[in-house]
């Protein structure tokens, strides 16, 4: 009576075992299929993405277009403006480039009754203070070349802006334009980061972006459809062992 109750147990337990690789399994392949999608999503982005900064330049979108602007559709744009740079509210924020580590140097441009903010390119630490490059303070009206980004507000992962203190590791458009007074409605509601170009005295040094899509979604993939195979070994092994033949 012992051992057929112990036999029942064993048998009771090894369904539960078998139950519950058959969810894992189930759960892995629905997961591994999940990322060969992302995959093919990803793909897609960055084909796509490639696509806009290879482009010929398009004119930035103005206020009646500031609306519909979304980084699916618009980040890393490929565009192009005119006007004139307001050197007083430059704005510093926080890089590490493969420059080294010091500031974007973002300033306002006034073109047509909006205010664009540019990241007009990178300077090292010994640079922050614009008398450094006074030569690279460019007057008059330009034609800005670049990338369209897409505002970056309240920070980075690791700090937070200091709006207060004017400290910024983020480059974001509102609460920048707000901190220099640029008036509210005129700006748009995004920044460009300007192509390389020859600037006088060398600095700021545009051209930096780093367009880069993390696109581990095949290595996930198949992490997935192994562990759904390991789990299906386990549960063939199950069955043809003792686990649930047992009596």
């Amino acid at each position: 009576m012992a051992e057929k109750q112990i036999g029942s147990t064993s048998k009771g337990r090894g369904f539960l075992l078998s139950a519950f690789l058959i969810l894992a399994t189930a759960v892995f392949v629905s997961l591994g299929i999940w990322q060969v999608e992302r995959l093919g999503w990803k793909e897609d982005l960055i084909a796509r993405v490639d696509a806009r900064v290879h482009a010929e330049p398009v004119p930035a979108p103005g206020v009646q277009d500031w609306p519909r602007i979304n980084a699916g559709d618009d980040e890393y744009r490929h565009v192009q403006l005119s006007g004139q740079f307001d050197h007083s509210k430059e704005t510093l924020v926080y890089a590490s480039t493969v420059l080294g580590p010091g500031y974007w140097v973002l300033t306002p441009l006034e073109s047509g009754g909006q205010i664009t903010l540019i990241n007009r390119g990178f300077v090292p630490l010994d640079r922050k203070d614009p008398s450094t490059r006074k030569a690279g303070q460019i007057e008059g009206t330009v034609q800005v070349t670049g990338l369209l980004r897409i505002a970056e507000p309240k920070g980075t992962l690791l700090r937070s802006n200091d709006v207060a203190a004017d400290r910024w590791y983020s480059r974001d458009v509102q609460a920048i334009a707000a901190k220099r007074g640029l008036a509210a409605g005129r700006v748009a509601p995004y920044f460009i980061d300007a192509d390389r170009s020859d600037i006088p005295g060398g600095y700021p040094v545009g051209g930096l972006t780093q367009v880069q899509f993390p696109n581990h979604h095949l290595q996930y993939a198949l992490t997935w459809f192994a562990m759904a195979i390991m789990s299906i070994g386990f549960l063939v092994f199950l069955w043809k062992g003792r686990g649930i033949r047992q009596s």
